[in-house]
């Protein structure tokens, strides 16, 4: 249930996303207690992004659940999330905003339906 969307300014040539998404769906898995087989990562390169006035690298990302948020693991998905984009994509934490929304069932749709 849980849906990270990632948009970032760098371009994703060359760059093993497949490792930026195995690790991003299981840090916000065991962080959130959700298994990883309802998370679903969307990650997004070369989308125009201006940080402060800047094109360095910056990234945005949206993180919508259903359940499984609250202050203390919002925290912790921040720093794991950006950690990852820093690593993996150069993107400095200081770079990298992390909205969080927390969704009523009625609200998500899944599987031809809503949860």
């Amino acid at each position: 249930m849980p849906c990270l969307n990632i948009s970032t300014n760098v371009a994703l040539d060359g760059v093993d996303t497949s490792a930026i998404l195995s690790e991003a769906t299981s840090t916000v898995s065991k962080l959130m207690g959700k298994p990883e087989s309802y998370v679903m990562i969307v990650l997004k390169g070369s989308i125009p992004v201006a940080f402060g006035g800047t094109e360095q690298p910056a990234a945005y990302a949206e993180l919508v659940s259903v359940g499984g948020l609250s202050p203390d693991v919002n925290k912790k998905l921040s720093a794991a999330i950006s950690a990852i984009l820093e690593t993996k994509l150069s993107v400095p934490k200081s770079r990298f905003f992390l909205k969080f929304y927390d969704t009523k069932g009625s609200f998500f749709g899944w599987n031809g339906s809503t949860l």
